[in-house]
């Protein structure tokens, strides 16, 4: 399974249009070679580099398995969780402190669908998904705040 983005390649700079420095929207990402049992995926969007621990900025499930691309600012099918705002929604990279930070764009695919559509986080998304992983792809942008 590959994730993409025609925006930017994998450990590469995020273009500043994606933060909160520029527009704020998500950037368009490609999924390909997505398993054939596949019954949805998930899309994780967090910084691991953040003062006060991982920061989550976009969290959304049950996405329709064939599903393979996302358009600049829309949200795919499928149902938002919760991210580190305290809200649904893409949250693009905006960093207080000035080291780069890597922001990990984490696609799964399950054997499975959400019972329900109320809004995870991350956690309780990562142990819903526990032994349901069929595969799993990632794509890591870098940024520096802007000086």
């Amino acid at each position: 399974m590959k994730l993409l983005s025609p925006v930017f390649e994998h450990n590469s700079l995020i273009p500043q249009k994606y933060t909160c420095f520029g527009e704020n929207v998500n950037p368009a990402l490609e999924f390909n070679d997505i398993p054939q049992d596949t019954k949805s995926l998930v899309l994780i969007m967090d910084d691991p580099d953040a003062v006060s621990g991982t920061w989550v900025h976009w969290v959304i499930f049950n996405i329709p398995a064939d599903t393979s691309y996302i358009n600049e600012n829309t949200t795919p099918p499928g149902a938002e969780g919760t991210t580190s705002f305290g809200k649904t929604g893409y949250g693009g990279p905006c960093p207080p402190n000035p080291p780069p930070h890597r922001y990990f764009f984490k696609l799964y695919a399950l054997d499975v669908m959400f019972g329900d559509t109320r809004k995870y986080t991350k956690v309780e998304l990562e142990e819903f998904m526990e032994g349901h992983i069929l595969a799993k792809a990632e794509l890591i942008g870098i940024f520096q705040k802007p000086q």
